[in-house]
């Protein structure tokens, strides 16, 4: 099944006047109240119109993402965009159908408490069609510690005054600024104003197509533009609160000024020029954490492909790509491990660098680590796939507090030797040493699971990320979303480093603290994000249709095209 075609945008689409803007924010301002009041059957009807808005369009969304990123009209990195703009996008909305059909308050698989009673609730899977797609994962979605697992305040509340919510898009992934906005609206309250990145503007056409109806009844808008146009509606009256995906920087010229040096002013007097409620994902240094254990010679080539793909997906311009590969100096395969990850990113093609200050921020770790291993030719349109050799494991070091933002991979070692050694120096080294708190990975083996359940247990535990992966890249936490993503819990307006708040979280808890999904060691058939999988392209077309009404009927398509990658 393909949807129509849309008309493909313009190659730039002009800045939203500030005039327009204005009138804009009004139209929206004065329903915001309505919309609060609307009852869970009309936004579960607005749901529905606007998955198939999704999906009419999502054919001509996906080509112009591979137009942008120079993506080969029918190859297989296709995929990509497909898994990480509508697909993903239909799945959050079905799943915010199913928490409204459930009143607000859809109830979780299995709800526990750990030792120290901290509660956690798991999310994934929950139901046989999830166990048969994602055969060995699990989810769980871990509550603040002291709060209770409540969930839906606006639905148990029942709000009748609303606010108007700002999205500033990230413009590297596709889905994220609508993802943002389902948020904001259907469990934050909030009519939305999204302002596109200039990056990714090409997606505005599309997400305004897809959700129309949102737009007709006055309750979403999108608009367009640069600095001027976000700065007019970070500061605009009717703007209530604000959400952001992107850096810390723009963060910071947000709530303390323009400029560093009113930054540190405004900070030291504690004067932030924004005073809106501000939540916020901005990016980390992504660590991979290499459990030693007794890997055989298809495990290491194996999890070397999975670490490779976790690099070089979306031409690595993602905030949980691998950038910090963490092993053990006393591994006995360490450096077979090593060298087999350069193999298979040398064999992995470079990539278009589309995203603005690629080529900048890579002269900058070159400039930094002289020994830095091209793996690749390099040439001005790409940034070739490197390796850092021998970065050491220590606060301030340039690879471990700078995110690279381009096809760059650190490694570092902790001077352990056993599994549980390196647990125990991993995680405090981790949290102390390495920029961020967004999210991280680790392989480890069943063995050593089985064997150190209590050291690992309390590893995760410790580990201050939003997002842990075991054994699975961190783009399926996002990608789940029953799941929440975001910043561990903590972080100050002054210091803000990854951000404040979650998204995602369709099963609506009140007070998630991270997210951990667990994958088995070796996933069969080759998972969806890596770079090798030869089908991609029809896979996610498929799984786009499929997320939005899941069933047994569909099922063996999908499975053809996952088996055939």
């Amino acid at each position: 099944m393909t949807s129509p075609r849309f008309p493909e945008p313009p190659a730039s689409i002009p800045a939203t006047q500030l005039a327009d803007v204005d009138v804009l924010l009004e139209k929206l301002s004065a329903r915001k109240d309505a919309w609060a009041r609307l009852s869970i059957p009309d936004r579960i009807g607005y749901l529905h119109a606007i998955q198939e808005g999704v999906l009419s369009v999502a054919e001509s969304w996906v080509d112009a993402g591979c137009r942008a990123k120079g993506i080969a009209a029918g190859s297989p990195l296709g995929g990509e965009e497909w898994l990480s703009g509508p697909m993903t996008v239909v799945r959050n909305i079905r799943l915010l159908i199913e928490a409204l059909e459930a009143q607000g308050q859809p109830k979780a698989p299995a709800l526990e408490k750990r030792p120290d009673g901290q509660w956690v609730a798991r999310v994934f899977p929950a139901t046989a069609l999830d166990k048969l797609m994602f055969a060995g994962f699990t989810g769980e979605l871990w509550i603040e510690p002291g709060k209770e697992p409540t969930q839906g305040r606006i639905y148990r509340e029942k709000s009748t005054k609303g606010g108007v919510g700002l999205v500033l898009g990230a413009g590297n992934i596709s889905s994220i600024g609508p993802m943002d906005a389902l948020h904001k609206l259907f469990v934050e309250n909030e009519v939305v104003i999204i302002k596109m990145n200039p990056v990714n503007e090409y997606v505005g056409p599309f997400l305004a197509q897809g959700f129309k109806a949102l737009v007709d009844a006055g309750f979403f808008g999108v608009v367009y533009g640069g600095a001027e146009v976000g700065a007019h509606l970070t500061r605009h009256a009717l703007v209530d609160s604000i959400h952001i995906t992107g850096s810390d920087r723009t963060h910071d010229a947000i709530v303390w000024g323009g400029t560093p040096e009113e930054q540190q002013k405004n900070k030291a007097a504690g004067t932030p020029v924004c005073t809106k409620p501000i939540t916020s994902e901005l990016g980390a240094v992504t660590p991979v954490f290499i459990i030693p254990g007794p890997w055989s010679d298809d495990d290491l080539r194996f999890q070397a492909r999975h670490v490779a793909s976790m690099v070089v997906h979306n031409g690595s311009f993602n905030c949980n790509a691998a950038k910090v590969l963490v092993t053990a100096r006393g591994w006995p395969q360490r450096q077979k491990f090593l060298d087999l990850v350069h193999q298979n990113l040398g064999g992995i093609p470079s990539r278009k660098a589309y995203y603005p200050g690629a080529r900048q921020r890579f002269e900058g770790f070159l400039k930094n680590y002289p020994n830095a291993n091209k793996l690749q030719p390099d040439s001005a349109e790409v940034v070739p796939w490197t390796v850092l050799p021998d970065v050491p494991l220590r606060k301030g070091e340039f690879a471990l507090s700078t995110e690279a933002f381009c096809g760059v991979l650190a490694e570092t070692v902790v001077e352990a030797t056993d599994a549980v050694e390196f647990m125990k120096l991993a995680a405090p080294a981790a949290n102390e040493h390495i920029w961020g708190t967004l999210s991280c990975m680790m392989l480890v083996h069943p063995q050593k699971q089985k064997q150190h359940a209590a050291a690992l247990d309390s590893f995760i535990a410790e580990l201050k990320y939003g997002g842990i992966g075991v054994n699975v890249w961190a783009g399926v936490i996002y990608g789940l979303v029953t799941t929440s993503w975001g910043a561990f819990p903590g972080h100050t307006m002054e210091e803000i480093v990854s951000g404040k708040g979650a998204v995602h979280n369709t099963y609506l808890f009140d007070h998630p603290q991270k997210s951990v999904v667990r994958a088995p060691f070796r996933i069969a058939p080759t998972p969806a994000w890596f770079a090798s999988h030869k089908t991609l392209d029809s896979l996610g077309r498929k799984l786009t249709f499929f997320e939005a009404a899941p069933s047994f009927l569909k099922l063996p398509g999908v499975l053809a095209s996952a088996l055939r990658g």
